[in-house]
């Protein structure tokens, strides 16, 4: 082991892990773990690469601003190289990005714009558009443009491609890649293409985006959908790209992404991000289809750390119908954390404010039950909490018996669910009885999740 003069050193030369617990039919799965770059994902490579690029082709100079769209990992592994070489660097991010990763480009020095998500290129508010608009606006900025920069494939082709050969000592039947803008995929296939013209590549796209029906049917819709699953999938062809050896892909859902990731976790110990799940839940459909032993690979894209709100949360998981609740046909089924299951927020009328203040946050809900034992005596939300302490902040030492409301907006389980809107409409919360056992809260938002998921 020697000591590196520089995190940038530590980019590439991840490990490759073979799984063991996962079903993959006939086939042997390894899984290279792009997580174990510094920044946490496979962009770190093309982040290094891309501007160090443009450092060679003199298009900037010592304390450049430089300007990118992203709506995955790209930013964080610019962000990592701009910061160890001292570049202004300006990120505009579709909404959609998990606040873990928003809060770590801060983190690091980047300057953040949020874009809307909704909309697709050619929009002056999609993601991509609004980026070359701002480098164009500002004097001596130089745009990234990772879906139109040879140095994106590049990275990969000199990288990524030759660890994954020599580390799988030439044997490679098959590699599954997602595309976002294209440099994994493109590169890949370029490397392959010379080193092993034998290996198959096969595409993990989320259902919405335009690229499976593209290599699937040769068809290329106009119209994409919309997915969760951040980092990969298109509504339109990156001008980098090369899908000619691409002869398969597989949609994948936003669920099965999800639930491919946590079972990755669960079975192998390996904590990844979102489109991790995509291409693991294609890599497993594509082992389980050959009816001949196949060595295939397929990529750890990122960390799940930046995901810990959301699909390895399970309420986030509930909210949006990934995971499936036992149905009841009354109000239990819009309860997100049931009192029996010891997932209520609770809080006794004989703790400080101070604690209800501080549990209302770590739990990022507006209002607590208040009970003596199994029994609700009271309930505080975050408005009775500044009533009480606004005149005099000492009084968040007071108990919360002192603010408490005590005149509760009680359900029946069997009431229906037309009985929430009078309750919503006075400004509080309905609690949820069974005769003289509390159930849970139903809040505005749960309704509002409850017939979001109906949608589906």
């Amino acid at each position: 082991m020697s000591v590196n003069a520089s995190v940038l050193e530590l980019i590439g030369n991840t490990p490759m892990v073979r799984a063991q617990r996962l079903d993959t039919g006939r086939c042997e799965l390894f899984l290279k773990l792009e997580s174990a770059n510094p920044g946490g994902s496979i962009k770190d490579r093309i982040g290094l690469s891309m501007i160090e690029g443009a450092e060679k082709a003199g298009k900037i100079k010592p304390g450049a601003t430089l300007v990118e769209g992203t709506a995955g990992n790209t930013g964080l592994g610019l962000a990592l190289v701009a910061q160890a070489k001292g570049y202004r660097l300006v990120l505009v991010v579709p909404d959609k990005m998990s606040r873990e990763k928003i809060f770590n480009l801060k983190a690091m020095g980047a300057e953040v714009v949020l874009t809307r998500s909704d909309v697709a290129k050619g929009h002056p508010e999609y993601y991509q558009d609004m980026a070359e608009r701002i480098a164009r606006e500002t004097p001596g900025a130089y745009f990234i443009n990772q879906f139109g920069n040879p140095d994106n494939p590049k990275a990969h082709i000199e990288t990524t491609g030759p660890e994954i050969l020599r580390q799988m000592d030439g044997k490679v039947d098959a590699v599954v890649v997602g595309c976002g803008s294209s440099g994994t995929l493109s590169g890949l296939s370029k490397y392959f293409a010379e080193a092993s013209p034998g290996t198959e590549l096969v595409l993990a796209d989320p259902v919405g985006s335009i690229l499976a029906q593209y290599i699937n049917e040769g068809v290329l819709s106009t119209k994409s959908g919309s997915w969760m699953v951040e980092g990969i999938g298109e509504d339109f062809l990156p001008s980098i790209s090369d899908f000619t050896r691409v002869k398969k892909a597989f949609a994948i859902s936003d669920k099965e992404s999800f639930l491919a990731a946590r079972e990755l976790l669960a079975k192998e110990g390996v904590l990844g991000g979102s489109s991790t799940g995509t291409l693991l839940a294609a890599a497993l459909k594509y082992c389980r289809e050959q009816t001949e032993p196949k060595r295939v690979v397929t990529l750890v894209c990122d960390t799940g750390n930046k995901y810990l709100s959301k699909m390895y949360n399970d309420y986030w998981m509930l909210d949006n119908g990934f995971i499936e609740r036992e149905q009841h046909g009354d109000l239990r089924d819009l309860l997100l954390r049931p009192f029996s299951q010891r997932d209520t927020v609770v809080v006794g009328q004989n703790e400080l404010l101070m604690t209800a203040y501080t549990r209302m946050k770590l739990y990022d809900v507006s209002q607590l039950p208040v009970m003596e034992g199994s029994r609700i005596v009271g309930i505080l939300d975050e408005s009775d909490v500044l009533m009480h302490v606004h005149a005099d902040e000492a009084r968040f030492r007071d108990s919360v018996a002192t603010a408490m409301i005590s005149d509760l907006q009680i359900l029946d389980v069997r009431s229906p669910i037309q009985s929430l809107l009078p309750v919503f409409e006075r400004g509080h919360v309905a609690i949820v009885m069974d005769g003289q056992q509390f159930l849970g809260l139903i809040t505005r938002i749960d309704l509002l999740n409850y017939l979001r998921r109906k949608v589906h």
